[in-house]
């Protein structure tokens, strides 16, 4: 290992060889110097420590100690300053304001020389591994690709990276000592509780959707502060959105194919009434049955026409929703995807419960799932659809609704379990887009609710059953 360089500067060479002598017995190298302009070229070279003696023969040593500290190239290594002439404490202290990082008067005994050399080489040793440290952490802080930053237990932001600056677009000194709900929600305050809970929230920062979470800090079981973490979801909502959008198109596009199979029917019925009512033969009372035939006809393209055109017709804000009513909508616009496998649909619900929600949103919800239930049934399988009482809550205690969909199908292998609410993971290759569960379990987060699921495998029992549990904030029970 290299050996430790002290930088000897004297212009008497008696007192060089004492100091160089002792400091060579202690292991060190040693490179010498007569006057302050050497000083200052030798010290280029990064010297371990430098001996420096007040009085020379071109610049004082307290001249050549505030060169050495001025220049940031050799700020940061220690100077021991010696002096036979000045060896009062106005010299001490002068010696010391110039930046001297310690100060001894000669002449000095060879074992106090050694261990105080000793003792700044290792200060410095200890200063620039904590400054490499330091360095690397920062380097590390400032890699993370989410919005870091220290708060203390107030609340106000000791520190944060560069992330956190691009992220709220402001720069280190505009965020760095500023109260938490002074540059973000207010909202986020109420989460600096000191427990030993993480805490998440979500929130829009100008155009940016963000998350938030914040995590305490304890020393010795005491709350020191917290580390706030914010991750850029934007695109993820953007992404989301488009999904959402494509799955809209998707579902637009079966119901232009139910459309055009529900309709098709009364239209021609109608068409051939027409037909009929136009003929000679055709007397006044049988044009008066086919007019009424036409006129049932015209009423039930009128109801296959609302029952679709209040599919995907969005509130403003969240209404009363009719569970029941939703679902028979579901039943309708499946209804020829039911035909086609003669599925036996049995319904449970006798009594009609009512959440407040989205409707367009809660009918897309129970399509999808519908939908897989048709998909993965056998022809002539059966079908169970429930609408029932329940509770949400960590104590159970809040009222909800249930809505099960229970099908008799193959089920779902027990490795897709944990995937099968992953978006744009699916089961059917080429002919699912792996959107649709994703969807609704997102939607049903965001009505306050959740998404429970069993599926069952074995050759004598088979089937899934997904229930979806809402909140109830207003009821209404019709007998």
């Amino acid at each position: 290992m290299a050996k430790d360089v002290i930088l000897v500067v004297d212009d008497r060479p008696a007192n060089r060889y004492t100091v160089a002598h002792a400091l060579k017995r202690a292991g060190y190298d040693v490179v010498e110097a007569e006057t302050g302009t050497e000083a200052l070229e030798l010290a280029k070279q990064i010297p371990s420590a430098i001996l420096l003696d007040v009085k020379l023969p071109d610049i004082l040593g307290y001249e050549v100690c505030r060169r050495l500290k001025a220049n940031p190239r050799t700020s940061h290594i220690p100077i021991l300053q010696l002096s036979a002439a000045f060896v009062d404490n106005e010299s001490r202290v002068y010696a010391l304001d110039s930046g001297a990082d310690a100060y001894l008067t000669q002449p000095v005994e060879p074992n106090v020389l050694v261990a105080t050399v000793r003792s700044l080489v290792k200060t410095h040793e200890a200063e620039s591994l904590a400054k490499l440290r330091s360095k690397q952490w920062q380097s590390t802080f400032d890699a993370l690709s989410e919005g870091v930053a220290v708060l203390d237990e107030s609340g106000r932001i000791l520190r944060c990276n560069r992330a956190m600056a691009e992220l709220l677009d402001l720069s280190y000194a505009d965020i760095e000592g500023k109260m938490l709900g002074e540059l973000l929600d207010g909202s986020l305050v109420s989460l600096l509780v000191h427990d030993d809970q993480v805490k998440v929230q979500e929130f829009t920062h100008g155009s940016r959707y963000v998350q938030a979470r914040i995590e305490p800090i304890f020393l010795d079981d005491h709350p020191t502060g917290s580390i706030l973490v914010l991750a850029d979801l934007t695109r993820r909502r953007l992404a989301e959105h488009a999904a959402l959008m494509n799955e809209r198109l998707a579902a637009t596009g079966r119901m232009a194919h139910t459309i055009a199979h529900e309709i098709n029917n009364p239209l021609e019925a109608i068409t051939n009434l027409l037909f009929l009512m136009r003929s000679p033969a055709t007397g006044a009372k049988e044009a008066a049955e086919y007019l009424t035939s036409a006129e049932d006809e015209v009423a039930r393209v009128s109801r296959i026409s609302k029952q679709i055109l209040t599919f995907h017709r969005e509130s403003a804000s969240p209404i009363s929703v009719d569970l029941r009513s939703v679902m028979e909508d579901v039943l309708a616009l499946n209804n020829r995807a039911i035909a086609e496998k003669n599925l036996d649909v049995r319904k449970e619900w006798v009594a009609s419960i009512s959440v407040e929600g989205f409707p367009a949103q809660l009918r897309q919800v129970f399509s999808n799932i519908f939908r897989n239930a048709i998909d993965a049934s056998e022809r002539g399988g059966t079908i169970h659809l429930r609408i029932s009482r329940a509770f949400l809550g960590r104590n159970y205690e809040e009222t909800a609704a249930r809505v099960t969909i229970a099908d008799a199908g193959v089920g779902i292998a027990k490795e897709n379990v944990p995937r099968i609410f992953d978006a744009f993971f699916t089961t059917k290759e080429l002919k699912g887009t792996g959107v649709g569960l994703w969807l609704s379990s997102t939607i049903v987060q965001e009505h306050g609710g959740r998404i429970q699921l069993k599926t069952r495998g074995q050759s004598d029992r088979t089937g899934t059953t997904i229930s979806v549990l809402l909140p109830v904030k207003r009821q209404s029970v019709i007998g």
